[in-house]
């Protein structure tokens, strides 16, 4: 899985089933666009159904946008694992892979910010799921890199303040438009807490 399967998937709809024609478009549209400035007119003319059909598969636009965020975060951390694991063997060297994986992420043309922090911040008031999908996304976000440091007292401290600079630097790459002082930053961050363990 590349970063563009994750930010930007490319898909032909009329190969699909209604429900995932339905949810495709609205992964896109959620992401790309906003959630609160998608709205559903607009996902069932793109995705090409009756809003009959849409409603027979989505209850609601609520229903629909838990399950952009349920498959937005199987897909994120089927491609962060990946990318971990490739940058632990192919990355650069003194440096830790979640930063390498971060600024593959971060760099690509598609980046809009975090999809999770994007969510709570539009709808977290509103849509209390939101909430509990984006702080279980987080826990396995930090799980994940805890799980790529070297073992020690402090892994978990370091795995959390990680994942922490990770959405610093992810909301500073959204607002900058640009990836590269987000990554020098999280190097920087990474490279302090490991000293801070050895």
């Amino acid at each position: 899985m590349t970063v563009s399967d994750i930010l930007d998937p490319q898909v032909d709809l009329d190969t699909l089933p209604a429900r995932e024609r339905i949810l495709s478009t609205a992964y896109r549209l959620f992401y790309r666009d906003g959630i609160r400035a998608t709205g559903i007119d607009r996902v069932i003319a793109e995705a090409r159904i009756t809003k009959v059909t849409f409603y027979r598969h989505f209850a609601s636009k609520d229903a629909l946008i838990v399950a952009f965020l349920e498959l937005r975060h199987d897909r994120w951390m089927q491609w962060f694992r990946d990318a971990l694991d490739r940058h632990a063997t192919s990355g650069r060297r003194g440096r830790l892979p979640v930063v390498s994986a971060v600024e593959e992420w971060m760099s690509a043309d598609s980046f809009r910010g975090c999809a999770f922090i994007n969510s709570v911040n539009e709808l977290g008031d509103e849509l209390p799921q939101v909430h509990d999908i984006a702080a279980r996304h987080k826990a396995d976000m930090v799980a994940t890199i805890k799980d790529t440091l070297p073992p020690g007292p402090h892994r978990a401290r370091t795995a959390q303040a990680l994942g922490i600079a990770v959405d610093g630097a992810a909301v500073h790459a959204q607002y900058s438009r640009g990836a590269a002082a987000a990554v020098k930053a999280l190097a920087t961050i990474a490279t302090a807490l490991l000293a801070e363990t050895e």
